[in-house]
């Protein structure tokens, strides 16, 4: 019986849940299932809009207390999502976006609403807002057309105390080091600090960012063969010998569309990194017109890589802004509020994995080379977007006891049809 079309749901997404629910307590495998499937379903961010998305089994009060005084740890399920990552989706070079974000509040009694400024200079907005600034990690998938942002784990950040957004990062890159050895972390300028690099560093990742045009690079120094201790540095670039450097012009396709760039580099001993050695990029994207834009530092720590090489790396940290806006304004992130940090930590990361595991759904057919059938005729020659996804699940999920899909036996979470199968 496939009377709402189960059988058009990949069943490759049952397997990823199953394979989820292995982090969590046998007795918290049908709660978490099915406000996992209700947060899937609904655009906005609210428990009680999950629990009417899907015919629940218990009453809506119960859903709540789980997520209070539930003995289960939202940390191992973003653990088990890297590990899902690395199993289902394998990758020579896994590359990782630390960034930043605030969700506004105008409660005081939000937890860690303080007042923050908003970085970003939008038009009509004040300089300082009130919010709560969350620290996210995410996985890049490549596929043929485009790079997506897979959300693993967000932190909220400390109102008081010595637990700034770098520290936070730090926290989420040990937390999935374990799933991602070698991987290189992308960054913009606020994160590219010696303390957290180093930190990294130490934890076998590499790192690809922009730093500040003014950041003091020198030559490695040649030896003098005289007494006393040997020169740290050798001559400073400075804009003039950097304007002498032989420049590489190229045209590749970023930031989703195709652009001619000019590209200057080097290794050099940076000075915030204690003298290290780092390749760096000194990049200038043409406009229409032919005129060059402002020029843009990048540097990484892994000295093999040819430039245009790292220019397009650090291009696919871009992929985690449009994460951000999908989570904030379709998943229902600016709406999830809670009373406790703990609380609220539980609840975004199950938004987080129900938006992870329909970006995955794209990807995963995209990458295979295969359609899916979304049965919506107007978008019928539109890219698949998680958006377009999650209007087919909602047709053939909505209403459904998901709960008694869940095979306590065989621990398997798949529909009656196939579970006979």
């Amino acid at each position: 019986m496939d009377a709402k079309g189960y059988g058009n749901i990949p069943e490759i997404l049952f397997d990823w849940i199953t394979f989820l629910v292995k982090a969590l307590p046998l007795r918290s495998v049908p709660t978490f299932i099915e406000l996992l499937i209700g947060a899937m379903l609904t655009p906005t961010g609210f428990v009680t809009d999950a629990w009417l998305m899907v015919a629940m089994k218990r009453h809506w009060s119960s859903y709540f207390k789980w997520l209070q005084k539930g003995k289960w740890s939202w940390v191992a399920l973003a653990q088990q999502l890297g590990q899902l990552l690395t199993q289902w989706c394998p990758n020579e070079q896994w590359y990782l976006a630390i960034d930043d974000t605030l969700v506004l509040r105008s409660s005081k009694k939000a937890p860690s609403s303080q007042f923050h400024h908003m970085h970003g200079n939008k038009a009509n907005r004040p300089q300082f807002v009130r919010g709560q600034c969350w620290v996210s990690l995410s996985a890049i998938v490549k596929g043929q057309k485009q790079a997506w942002s897979i959300p693993l784990i967000s932190r909220l950040t400390r109102a008081c105390g010595n637990g700034n957004k770098l520290v936070t990062a730090g926290i989420l890159l040990r937390v999935m080091r374990s799933f991602f050895t070698g991987a290189t972390v992308l960054m913009d300028s606020w994160y590219m600090r010696g303390t957290l690099i180093a930190s990294l560093q130490g934890m076998g990742y590499h790192v690809i960012g922009q730093v500040r045009k003014d950041t003091a690079l020198y030559d490695v120094p040649e030896r003098t063969g005289k007494r006393g201790r040997p020169r740290k540095y050798g001559e400073k670039y400075t804009p003039e010998r950097v304007t002498n450097l032989e420049e590489t012009c190229a045209n590749v396709t970023i930031y989703g569309r195709q652009q001619s760039l000019r590209y200057r580099t080097v290794i050099a001993k940076a000075r915030f990194l204690d003298g290290q050695l780092v390749k760096v990029v000194w990049v200038q994207f043409e406009n229409e017109d032919g005129s060059l834009k402002p020029a843009r530092l990048l540097l990484t720590t892994r000295t093999n890589m040819s430039g245009i090489d790292i220019i397009k790396a650090y291009a696919k940290r871009w992929s985690i802004e449009p994460m951000f806006h999908q989570l904030k304004n379709r998943w229902g992130w600016n709406e999830t509020w809670q009373q406790s940090r703990q609380v609220l930590h539980r609840w975004v990361q199950i938004i987080s994995l129900s938006y992870a595991l329909v970006q995955l759904l794209t990807y995963w057919k995209e990458s295979a080379g295969q359609e899916m059938h979304l049965d919506i005729p107007w978008r019928k020659h539109a890219p698949i977007t998680a958006g377009l996804v999650r209007l087919k699940l909602q047709r053939n999920l909505q209403q459904v006891a998901v709960r008694d899909w869940w095979d306590v036996k065989s621990r398997i979470f798949k529909p009656p049809a196939r579970a006979i199968e």
